[in-house]
């Protein structure tokens, strides 16, 4: 091989290795613009670091149009646009808003910590939960698993189970560089887990996207109001997540900011949602 050989070779070697850098550091800030690390240590069980998902990662599905397809809003959903999906008493004297994303890491950890204390306030009545879906993780990470069991929850809350599959979905979420959820037979699979879900009508729905334009809409709205990322909870319209003022969440303080909320106004009435009790 010739001088001017080796050259070439030397010259497109290195041109190779630029490129290779090049999407290195692109993939290195696409990470960092979606991650945070906010230190929220939480209850007794102390999670030092909770990973939020920067809503204003990447493009996606979420962020599009919901006109791809019909919106059609699961069975019970409220609040404006039908995008809220209720646990709980209705005349709860607190409502817990929460946006998720069943890929985001850090809401699986917020709600693996804080479940049985949710589930608690709302079986007697203290407490109200709206669940909103977001789908960013989609859009930063690719894939398809947050809409995909975004539409998923969605049809077990046509069937009365959304929360109790909600659980369950949280209870088994896949590392989040792991698109799993974006099959849909592992859906159905872990609908399984919940007794009474799996159905003809539950199956159809998963496969068919029956909400896909609800999820798109839902997706759009997170965007829309510029909330930080997920998980995003506010009591009462207060951001709570990961501190109310200068305490951080906790089981325990959660009871407690709830308890002061409520002085004075009686639990509510209404029969809570099954998962609940």
């Amino acid at each position: 091989m010739g001088v001017s050989e080796n050259n070439q070779d030397g010259r497109r070697a290195a041109r190779e290795r630029l490129m290779r850098d090049r999407e290195l550091q692109k993939a290195r800030e696409k990470r960092r613009r979606l991650l945070i690390v906010s230190a929220a240590v939480v209850g007794v069980l102390g999670l030092a670091a909770v990973v939020g998902v920067i809503a204003a990662g990447g493009g996606g599905k979420d962020e599009g149009s919901a006109a791809d397809g019909p919106v059609v809003a699961p069975s019970g959903a409220q609040g404006e646009d039908a995008l809220a999906l209720p646990a709980g008493a209705d005349d709860a004297p607190s409502t817990l808003t929460v946006w998720e994303d069943f890929r985001c890491p850090a809401c699986a950890q917020f709600e693996n910590v804080m479940r049985d204390t949710i589930h608690d306030l709302t079986a007697s009545g203290q407490l109200r939960v709206e669940y909103h879906l977001a789908t960013i993780i989609d859009g930063g990470m690719g894939g398809d698993g947050s809409h995909r069991s975004a539409n998923a929850a969605a049809c077990a809350q046509d069937a009365g189970k959304f929360v109790e599959y909600h659980d369950v979905l949280y209870q088994n979420q896949p590392p989040e560089t792991d698109d799993a959820f974006a099959d849909n037979k592992r859906l159905i699979e872990l609908a399984g887990k919940v007794p009474g879900l799996v159905t003809p009508a539950f199956t159809e729905c998963v496969e068919s996207g029956r909400h896909d334009g609800w999820v798109d809409k839902s997706g759009q709205a997170f965007q829309e109001k510029n909330f930080r990322g997920t998980p995003t909870v506010l009591l009462n319209g207060e951001s709570v997540f990961p501190q109310k003022g200068n305490e951080q969440i906790s089981p325990e303080n959660l009871r407690k900011w709830v308890t002061e909320a409520n002085k004075g106004k009686k639990p509510g009435s209404a029969q809570p949602s099954p998962a609940a009790s």
